[in-house]
């Protein structure tokens, strides 16, 4: 399992993970990824490798397809808006493509600064692009939402693909509607329809996603899979299991930091320390819960998939702090890595 090998080796050993490339299209060189490039694919003038930026309203299943299509979980999932606040490039190497798949923030009308910083990043990912894959909730009427996403991307110059997704959900009438409704949003270069829970659809998107790519180098190590730095990923699993034990208002005032990572080698365990943010002090008390119970329950099920993400054992000490409306503070937002972050 190459997701694991890499975390492990950078946590569980004493080697680190490097990158070769910290960030894509971002901050490496020409000339490093040609050099790298020229290495792996050699003279090979069939191989296709390219960027495709997945975009939709909030919970239109952009996360939960980059793992279908990773065979693992790299992002994470849950019912509530904006869960996904980074942006995430998970790669796909076979032996006829490498494609970088880029998972965005839900474009939504922003409510505060939090809202504003992960629309601005989501928008920011269609820069430099092949591949725009507009992904479109199947149980959900397309609205003013899905028709404000389209007009961002429209003047993109991109190849532009509709996805309708969840069709396990839905029958195939609804999914003609769907269809129907959402391709008059725009000229598509090609149109699908799948499932990322039941798999339907997702190896047809896969190959035709390659298939709109450029002949090119590929860009990363053949086992590389994900470019998000590790602390990152564990604030992020704690974050989930947030997302999934509560509701109303309060997951969306959580903020996860990861203060130190600290690996004892002689005992094989992994020392995780961090702090959860809320906004409030009622919502400390929830997190907390009677007499610590709430926030047990949260480091028990986090402690699972850090566990297996790790490849040892897992000590996790969280605690909680309050940090007065954080989500108007863009200052604060970028410290804990939203967004663009710094």
């Amino acid at each position: 399992d190459s997701f694991l090998h890499y975390w492990a080796a950078r946590v569980c050993s004493s080697y680190y993970f490097v990158s070769l490339l910290a960030s894509v299209g971002e901050s490496m060189t020409t000339q490093t990824a040609l050099s790298h490039s020229e290495s792996q694919s050699g003279d090979d003038t069939s191989f296709r490798s390219g960027f495709v930026t997945l975009v939709g309203r909030p919970n239109a299943g952009k996360s939960t397809l980059i793992n279908a299509i990773m065979g693992k979980k790299v992002a994470i999932t849950s019912d509530t808006a904006q869960t996904t606040r980074h942006r995430l490039r998970a790669v796909k190497t076979t032996d006829t493509f490498q494609l970088v798949l880029v998972d965005t923030p839900g474009i939504h009308k922003p409510h505060d600064a939090l809202g504003q910083e992960l629309n601005e990043s989501a928008i920011q990912a269609l820069d430099g692009i092949d591949v725009v894959a507009f992904l479109v909730d199947g149980t959900k009427p397309v609205g003013t939402g899905d028709e404000w996403v389209s007009r961002i991307i429209a003047p993109i110059k991109a190849k532009k693909v509709l996805v309708i997704t969840k069709i396990d959900l839905i029958d195939q009438d609804t999914i003609d509607t769907q269809m129907e409704a959402a391709s008059a949003l725009a000229d598509w270069d090609a149109k699908i329809q799948l499932s990322a829970i039941s798999g339907e659809g997702v190896e047809f998107f896969l190959n035709k996603m390659a298939s709109l790519l450029p002949v090119g180098p590929r860009w990363f190590p053949a086992d590389m899979e994900t470019d998000q730095p590790l602390e990152v990923v564990v604030a992020e699993f704690i974050r989930e299991k947030i997302l999934r034990s509560f509701y109303d208002e309060v997951p969306h005032a959580i903020g996860v930091v990861v203060d130190e990572l600290e690996y004892v080698r002689r005992k094989d365990l992994e020392r995780v320390f961090a702090t959860i943010f809320v906004e409030h002090e009622s919502q400390k008390g929830i997190i907390i819960g009677k007499r610590g119970a709430a926030l047990k329950a949260i480091g028990q099920a986090a402690r699972i998939d850090l566990e297996q993400l790790l490849g040892c054992r897992v000590y996790l000490d969280l605690h909680v702090k309050v940090k007065k409306n954080w989500r108007r503070d863009l200052n604060q937002i970028r410290r804990f890595g939203y967004g663009e972050g710094i």
